[in-house]
């Protein structure tokens, strides 16, 4: 991989360098955002939606990673539950990926941008089930 496509995560290279992919940042940020009570699923790309109906689970779907020299920046692409608080889930998502990625990584993060695209009304066949 070309190093401008990963990130170096230690100065101290005594026992060797570390490294990260920008596709690491985005999975462990889609499972962040899952994880927030209100979200019910992240938006993807027509490719990520058939590979998903094919069994095979994205994790990274509906995030964007852009590297900047300063830091990270992260727009997150997601559809909320039907009543719960935007301004609040928003924030929760923020606080919730910042966290994580402080927490695993200890990369610097300039920016999580939340773009709420949709809003999941619960079926009635399905509440009655």
């Amino acid at each position: 991989m070309d190093d401008k496509q990963l990130l170096n995560v230690s100065d101290d290279e005594s026992l060797g360098r570390v490294e990260i992919a920008p596709e690491v940042i985005e999975v462990i940020a889609g499972i962040a955002a899952n994880d927030v009570s209100g979200v019910a699923n992240m938006r993807g790309n027509i490719a990520s939606n058939v590979s998903e109906k094919l069994g095979k689970k994205r994790h990274g779907k509906g995030v964007k990673v852009e590297l900047k020299n300063e830091g990270i920046k992260i727009d997150i692409f997601t559809v909320l539950d039907y009543g719960v608080s935007v301004p609040t889930v928003a924030q929760k998502i923020q606080d919730s990926i910042r966290t994580t990625l402080r927490n695993m990584t200890a990369l610097e993060i300039l920016e999580v941008n939340v773009h709420v695209v949709g809003v999941q009304i619960e079926d009635k066949a399905e509440e009655k089930a």
